[in-house]
């Protein structure tokens, strides 16, 4: 395929404030968006609507948090052509169609259900159909939902490979491509899986690319499957840094086992929101939300090992206040906008500068203001003066701190007399507990295997009674009779006792089989007609007086 020119273009935001209305959208997409309170636009959405909603390619570049979504969205849903537009007169019926006509690509399962919320409040006036594709979900929803019919599907690249591969996905008519943090789905692993994607797609379509990076295999991305793209890089005039300007940084040296202390007290700052703990592993994910939750504080986590269900469950409650810190490794990192989030904690190093960019921008979004903190342990200053050179920061060399330092109470507005613990009249949220976690259909769903099986009545069985028996007779433990079986050995002693009587049993034949049985006679070892051994002797019995005399005497 021929490499496509490329227009880079450098824009800053305007000092005249303008309205979405003003930048040509559709007059429904205005209403929706102006009754959520959304009204002005950011830098990448003044900058890029225009561009877009001309037709052209575009790669989209902008700081995390600055409303990259609705950058691509809003351009996304005027080329969809839904009822709405027939009624209106803007377009034909020959325009409609049940099948997908945009696609949108994201690299994980929470931005897919970001960018999900995010278009389905724009086009909630003209009553787009969005529809989200991911793993972790039964199929028989998601293949429901398409044979209903959707105008726009966003997903993950491998559940789409799948229902496309099965023909539960017809790609045929899309219009408009996106690719959602593209830099991300690189560094996992999904460019075969996109490339494989775009294979499927009409060769006539509108291509956008997001995101908040771009390194040089996005850049061959982008000329290899664009045409002609204007590349936008949308920054504010007073904002010229990598990070976002009122974003406030702190970085500390800190040692691994006062960490916990160190975070529990920042958690009761002053002004403090709602707060995202970062970790780059799972264990450490479940081990602090788990320490977190014993010092008083209503706390989820949210990592890979969790099901899906639970990861859900985790956010939701995070969204809607129950709990007011989420631990999370960076799969969180992407696309979570959640009103609130007033300080990040970095509680372990990111591993290299876009992580920490992401990590970061879930706070002061949408023009608000927050707090970063990085803890870095001696053995990742190394890593931290990389991240803080390629980025610029001022912070080459972190200062020694710890739970009790002076610094860190005054640097975070901690009150005095903080300790490590919640105080028990501030435990007012209601925990993790208190949100229901939905049951998704998918691996290890209970629901599946109840329907899959019917439930059999369930029958109590009559416990089974053992007798013991001796000669055909039931006896007790202790060698008598069983007293619950004393009739029926009445019945049989009889017949028993006239076949094998007991030696020396009196009188009839059934109180002989009532008797306690005789021990065996033991016999006697003998040698020449004399006892053997003393040890035969005491096993046989002693010799007498009347055994005759060896032989041979």
């Amino acid at each position: 395929m021929p490499r496509h020119t490329e227009e880079a273009t450098t824009l800053s935001a305007t000092t005249t404030p303008t309205s979405f209305r003003d930048l040509g959208i559709l007059a429904e997409t205005a209403e929706a968006l102006e009754a959520v309170g959304i009204t002005t636009p950011f830098p990448i959405q003044e900058m890029t609507l225009p561009v877009a909603l001309a037709g052209t390619d575009v790669i989209g570049q902008a700081k995390t948090g600055t409303g990259k979504t609705l950058g691509f969205g809003l351009p996304l849903l005027e080329k969809v052509t839904v009822p709405a537009d027939v009624e209106s007169g803007r377009a034909q019926t020959t325009g409609l169609t049940d099948a997908p006509q945009a696609l949108v690509v994201v690299p994980t399962r929470e931005l897919c259900q970001q960018v999900t919320n995010d278009l389905l409040t724009a086009g909630k006036v003209r009553n787009v159909r969005v529809l989200s594709i991911y793993g972790g979900r039964a199929y028989e929803p998601q293949v429901e939902a398409l044979a209903r019919g959707v105008d726009v599907v966003v997903g993950t690249p491998g559940r789409l490979l799948d229902l496309a591969g099965q023909r539960k996905l017809d790609l045929s008519h899309i219009r408009c491509l996106v690719l959602d943090e593209a830099d991300e789905m690189l560094d996992l692993g999904f460019l075969p899986d996109v490339e494989k994607i775009i294979e499927l797609l009409p060769a006539k379509r509108q291509t956008m690319l997001f995101s908040a990076t771009m390194p040089g295999q996005v850049i061959g991305l982008a000329r290899r499957y664009m045409s002609q793209p204007t590349h936008i890089r949308a920054t504010e005039p007073d904002d010229e840094g990598a990070t976002v300007a009122n974003i406030t940084q702190h970085v500390f040296r800190a040692h691994s086992l006062d960490k916990p202390e160190m975070v529990a007290r920042m958690l009761q700052a002053e002004g403090r929101g709602l707060v995202m703990i970062f970790c780059r592993t799972k264990r450490t994910a479940a081990d602090v939300a788990e320490q977190l939750g014993r010092r008083g504080f209503a706390a989820a986590a949210v990592h890979g090992d969790l099901g899906q269900g639970a990861r859900e469950q985790a956010l939701r409650a995070f969204r809607n206040g129950k709990v007011d810190v989420l631990v999370c490794t960076d799969v969180a990192a992407r696309g979570i906008d959640v009103d609130g989030v007033t300080h990040v904690i970095n509680y372990q190093t990111p591993e290299d500068e876009k992580t920490y960019l992401h990590r970061i921008g879930r706070t002061g979004r949408a023009g608000a203001t927050g707090i970063a903190v990085t803890l870095v342990d001696w053995d990742d200053i190394p890593r931290w003066q990389l991240i803080n050179k390629a980025l610029g920061l001022a912070f080459p060399d972190p200062p020694e701190t710890y739970s009790t330092s002076a610094h860190l109470f005054e640097a975070l507005r901690i009150p005095e007399g903080t300790k490590g613990t919640l105080p028990r009249a501030e435990r007012t949220r209601a925990g993790l507990a208190a949100e229901e976690v939905e049951d998704l259909g998918g691996p290890g769903s209970r629901r599946r295997g109840r329907e899959a099986r019917p439930q059999r009545a369930t029958t109590t069985r009559t416990p089974r009674q053992r007798r013991r028996t001796r000669g055909g007779v039931t006896v007790g433990d202790e060698g008598g009779e069983a007293p619950e079986a004393r009739a029926a050995g009445q019945a049989t002693g009889p017949a028993k006792a006239k076949a094998a009587p007991a030696p020396g049993a009196g009188g009839d034949g059934a109180e002989g089989a009532a008797a306690p049985r005789t021990p065996r006679r033991r016999r006697r070892r003998t040698r020449g007609g004399q006892a053997g051994a003393p040890g035969a002797a005491g096993a046989g019995g002693a010799a007498t007086a009347t055994d005759p005399a060896p032989s041979g005497s």
